[in-house]
């Protein structure tokens, strides 16, 4: 053998050989955290314009859309027929939102309003405009103590609008970005102005005849210090059903994360209502994409049930708007990247549960790498994100026995490739590819047989709230009977027979 091909294997050998790849281990407990309820955007394209193409809608919501949204946010104008009184005002009414709304709804969709500002006449400088410019001596824009009981019949009024178009609203926040002092619709608060307003009015909010949910303000960058307060406190925490907040300013595992413990803690759900991952004046590139795939996923890893993006329309987004100043790509009305990499989580999470997950990664590994897993029906799903130049081998240790399933891989060259993953037989450990610089959903099909389902997925974190049942093969059951599992709010798992 020559000494130049003896280098040549050695350094082979050396390295591991050009086939073998440096190994992730991902393990996945049986531990339940929160319920994912969806993914969605606002409805408005510019400064809380409503949106006027249903054929959006139609692109990117409903279960046979390629994206898979299922929650659109609205702005409940201040302004119910377009009588605008200052240069402040929002200048659309709520009969613009109707078209998209509507067919929002026929797609199954979620819809939540949220108010940039109530009525200007509530107000302490008497416009929708939160105040701060020059034109109006930087007055600030706060509810009038004396309009607090108002404010409620106000959003009742607007239920009560959007009902009778069969355009109903699902969820209702009380104010967006309470803690930004804008010159654009806006109103402040203080956290204790908050609690009052809550626990002194809300129950003047018609619950139950619109069968509607509350949310709390949605602060700029989901400050404890505006959601806890609601919370903590007995009387207003019993009218809240779902925290909101943005994340501008501060990453999901930091003030997001620190919300939704005391939100879970009083068994109530946590919803990210805005952000946007910009690039300035050019379209994203992958790393971009990569970027937003880890916000979202990291909102899941913080205890989200919902993730609701900013504009559904620009060139940051995921459908096109059509300026042309940012280069060919951007074309009005085509689905984006960004469109494709959200339907990774939209179209396979929505429904399902988080599981515990850790990921160990090996010497020699960067550390640029992001995981989750879910369990939803027969599936139980793995989301990687690796932001590295290098290939890697991702050994999956799962809570029960898998038998095959999909691999959905999205990178540079190409977005949503289904890669069949093959298994000769059933096992809870199972290596997987993990591409460089890529986005991966790994759906495998639960074995569901008495060897590999037991009832140690039925333990869960402790919570508050009601007990939940689920058959055998982990299901949940609206209502418990026959043989069942019943988790209850302090985590005691018991079994039962119902007839």
């Amino acid at each position: 053998m020559n000494r130049k091909l003896l280098f040549i294997l050695s350094l082979f050998a050396a390295l591991g050989g050009l086939s073998h790849a440096a190994t992730i281990t991902v393990t996945v407990d049986s531990v339940r955290h929160q319920t994912v309820t969806g993914f969605g955007a606002a409805a408005c394209w510019g400064a809380m314009k409503p949106i006027d193409d249903v054929e959006i809608i139609k692109l990117l919501y409903g279960e046979d859309s390629p994206v898979g949204l299922n929650i659109v946010r609205m702005e409940i104008s201040p302004n119910t027929k377009g009588d605008i009184k200052s240069p402040w005002d929002t200048p659309y009414d709520w009969h613009g939102y109707l078209p998209v709304i509507k067919e929002a709804k026929s797609r199954g969709a979620i819809v939540y309003g949220c108010p940039w500002s109530p009525p200007g006449e509530y107000k302490t400088n008497g416009i929708a405009g939160g105040g701060n410019s020059e034109d109006q001596g930087y007055k600030r824009g706060e509810l009038r103590t004396d309009r607090y009981e108002k404010f409620f019949p106000w959003l009742n009024s607007f239920l009560a609008y959007m009902h009778s178009y069969k355009a109903d609203v699902d969820v209702v926040s009380i104010q967006n970005e309470p803690d930004w002092w804008v010159n654009y619709s806006g109103c402040l608060y203080s956290p204790e102005q908050l609690v009052t307003l809550v626990k002194e009015n809300a129950h003047l909010l018609k619950k139950d005849q619109y069968k509607v949910k509350l949310m709390s303000a949605e602060s700029l960058n989901y400050n404890p210090k505006y959601t806890d307060p609601l919370l903590n406190d007995t009387a207003s925490r019993k009218h809240i059903d779902i925290l909101g907040g943005h994340l501008y300013g501060t990453p999901p595992l930091q003030y997001m994360a620190q919300s939704a413990k005391t939100a879970q803690k009083y068994g109530k759900h946590v919803w990210m209502t805005e952000h946007s991952v910009e690039c300035g004046d050019r379209l994203p590139n992958w790393h971009d994409e990569l970027i937003f795939a880890e916000e979202v996923n990291e909102c899941m890893l913080a205890g989200a049930n919902a993730y609701v993006y900013w504009y559904m329309i620009a060139h940051w987004s995921f459908v096109g708007s059509g300026e042309t100043k940012y280069g060919k790509g951007n074309e009005y009305g085509k689905l984006l990247r960004r469109g494709y990499v959200m339907s990774h989580f939209a179209k396979n999470l929505t429904g399902s549960t988080r599981l515990g997950s850790k990921a160990s990664v090996h010497v020699g590994t960067n550390s640029a790498f992001q995981a989750s897993a879910y369990v939803k029906g027969d599936s139980l799903i793995v989301m990687a994100i690796d932001t590295t130049k290098n290939a890697f081998d991702l050994k999956l240790n799962l809570p029960y026995k898998v038998k095959g399933g999909t691999h959905l891989l999205s990178t540079d060259e190409a977005v949503c490739q289904s890669i069949p993953i093959e298994m000769a037989e059933a096992s809870a450990s199972v290596t997987v590819s993990l591409p460089a610089r890529s986005l991966n959903t790994y759906i495998f099909q639960i074995d569901r047989t008495a060897e590999s389902v037991s009832e140690e997925i039925f333990t869960p974190a402790p919570v508050s709230g009601p007990s939940e049942y689920f058959d055998l093969q982990g299901r949940r059951l609206h209502a418990p009977k026959g043989i069942c599992i019943e988790r209850k709010a302090d985590g005691q798992v018991l079994k039962h027979y119902i007839p």
